[in-house]
Order: C-alpha cells, then structure tokens, then sequence
C-alpha cells in the first residue's frame, strides 16, 4: 500500500480504524476506541490475522516497511490463570 501523505487520513476498508499520515512516516493508527497507536501494534492485534489474498490486498497495513517493527508490548498480553480449584 501506498505511504499516505502527512496531514490526511485513509479509513481501512476491513478493520475500519484510521490512519493519520505523519511527516517521516510514523504514521499514527487512531482506533474507535482508546489512544492512538502505530502501525505495528495495529498489525500485531489485528492485521496478522488476515487469512485470504483478497483480504491482505484490501489491508492499509500490509507492508512491513511502513509498520516498522513490531515490539512484544504491542500484542495483547496474555490474561491472568485462573485458580479454579474448588475450596
């Protein structure tokens, strides 16, 4: 996909989140619900998930060029073990 230039936003077609292009390409990803993020957190909680070539091509977050790298903070973190041993 395309950089998207500074200044203007590009909806994705699939996730429907934004994506706010930034001067030197950090662009910023503004979910419908809480802070913004990178592109990198986007691809690590939804984006990598994507299953058919129709879908990948439809993605704005498809080149790893433009996502930069994915840290292992931008997944989402494993929920806590339950203890459901009976008392």
């Amino acid at each position: 996909m395309a950089v998207i230039p500074p200044g203007t936003r590009q909806r994705c077609r699939l996730c429907q989140v934004e994506i706010l292009g930034m001067v030197g390409g950090n662009d910023r990803v503004l979910f419908s619900q809480g802070a913004p993020a990178t592109r990198a957190k986007l691809w690590a909680r939804v984006c990598q998930f994507l299953k058919s070539p129709e879908q990948c091509g439809q993605c704005l977050n498809q080149d790893p060029a433009l996502r930069g790298d994915v840290q292992a903070s931008d997944f989402y973190a494993e929920p806590p073990a339950l203890d459901l041993r009976q008392p």
